[in-house]
């Protein structure tokens, strides 16, 4: 049974690099095939379709994603604290390549041509992520650990805005120190002035 697992998990983790890199679109079985060495009809017997499969993987990432917030949240109680680690995480993944991109962020740059199923796991990866930040946002102004200009929300949606653009730009300049350039003025303006 774990040879099942593993089998699905290899090509999980095939297609997460793949889309990292090119997209949606940009890959097919044959590819994951290759990069695993399996046959296509054995990525069929795991995932029926290519629906499936993304859907799966971007379930597991939002998951995943919860999972890493949660721990967050049980370890750095400073609401600062938690948008520097948010932010201190992104800034490694990007510069060691683990993880140089969001997945869901890539792909909702493709909301237009994805199949709905897909669609719908990442909107819900944006919405769980805004209320994540928003409540933090929400924290820190009550505690004076943070200083907003306008809404919680607003301020939330701001900061997943600003965190994935950096993203992109570390992406299109090939210069993973792009990513802190941009997001540390943010951390910045969100720290109280004393």
């Amino acid at each position: 049974m774990s040879n099942v697992s593993s089998t699905a998990d290899d090509i999980l983790a095939c297609a997460r690099t793949l889309i990292i890199a090119g997209g949606y679109n940009g890959f097919s079985y044959a590819d994951i095939a290759d990069v695993v060495g399996i046959r296509k009809p054995s990525i069929h017997h795991h995932f029926a379709s290519k629906v499936d499969l993304v859907r799966t993987l971007v379930s597991r990432y939002r998951e995943e994603a919860q999972a890493g917030l949660a721990a967050m949240e049980r370890n750095v109680p400073d609401p600062g604290e938690q948008l520097k680690s948010y932010v201190a995480y992104w800034e490694m993944c990007i510069k060691d390549a683990t993880a140089p991109f969001c997945v869901c962020a890539l792909l909702a740059s493709e909301l237009p041509i994805l199949p709905e199923e897909v669609a719908l796991e990442v909107r819900a990866h944006f919405r769980a992520l805004a209320s994540w930040l928003t409540s933090v946002m929400e924290r820190g102004k009550r505690q004076g650990r943070l200083q907003l200009s306008s809404t919680a929300r607003i301020e939330a949606e701001g900061f997943m805005a600003t965190v994935h653009g950096a993203m992109l730009s570390a992406r299109a300049y090939g210069d993973p120190k792009m990513f802190g350039v941009i997001a540390q003025p943010l951390l910045d303006r969100l720290s109280p002035r004393g």
